[in-house]
């Protein structure tokens, strides 16, 4: 599972990396958690706010913090 987070590391930014890592590893989810900063990627993804998260090339949110429990559904999909 590939994981990416975009956004330019802001206090918003790191705290969804770490809601997503935790969750993962709360679930024993092997993934690849990818960091993407580059204002020029983040756009040409298609984001207009960050933080947003992607998941195996899926836009999954986009301009806020996700709820665990948010998380813990994309998992389980």
């Amino acid at each position: 599972m590939k994981i990416e987070i975009l956004g330019p590391g802001c206090a918003k930014c790191q705290k969804t990396s770490q809601e997503v890592e935790k969750v993962a590893k709360q679930l024993g989810i092997d993934a690849v958690i990818d960091h993407v900063t580059d204002i020029t990627t983040i756009v040409n993804r298609g984001v207009l706010f960050t933080p947003a998260v992607f998941i195996d090339g899926e836009k999954k949110i986009e301009g806020k913090v996700p709820k665990a429990s948010d998380i813990e559904k994309w998992f389980k999909k």
